[in-house]
């Protein structure tokens, strides 16, 4: 009986040591870009923390882009690809506000972005398919209001602002 007691006492006393809950974040980040310098504006998110299942660590970002950067982007649909920035890179972006994911929507994150980057032919599009509607996506997985409005399709800084304004409850401010 004093073992089953003791075995009772030392389950419950690792319980209470037991780490906080794990959770993966999801920022949301914006670039103002340069045609001058090469790097046009551009929005993409960052994924950090761990899986609370698995104990998995996190350290993931992706934007969506076209494959190369020409005239042609102008004209229609063009090649697509994910881009990984450095953290060189992300240092020098806006960090408009993150987010808490589950383990699920993390999931469900990772499965948009394998839809995006799959996709077949030419999905690229500048008005229809960029970088804005690829976060868009993925924010509304996080449970957050999106809208894409025509005059912000190609100013992702100020559709950041404007995302951060219809979702209050995240408690963040608009980047300046």
């Amino acid at each position: 009986m004093l073992r089953f007691l003791t075995l009772i006492l030392s389950l419950v006393a690792a319980s209470w040591s037991l780490p906080a809950s794990a959770q993966v974040k999801m920022s949301f980040h914006s670039f103002n870009g340069s045609v001058l310098f090469g790097r046009y504006p551009h929005t993409f998110v960052v994924l950090e923390g761990t899986l609370e299942q698995s104990g998995q660590r996190i350290s993931e970002n992706f934007g969506f882009t076209a494959k190369t950067v020409s005239t042609a982007i102008l004209s229609g649909p063009v090649e697509h690809d994910i881009l990984v920035e450095t953290p060189k890179y992300i240092k020098k972006t806006n960090r408009h506000f993150t987010v808490t994911l589950s383990d699920s929507e993390y999931r469900k994150v990772k499965a948009e972005l394998a839809k995006w980057r799959d996709a077949p032919g030419k999905y690229y599009d500048l008005d229809t398919r960029n970088c804005i509607h690829f976060v868009g996506a993925l924010a509304k997985i996080a449970g957050l209001r999106v809208e894409f409005p025509d005059k912000m399709l190609r100013r992702p800084k100020k559709w950041l602002n404007y995302i951060t304004g219809l979702n209050p409850s995240l408690g963040a401010k608009p980047v300046g």
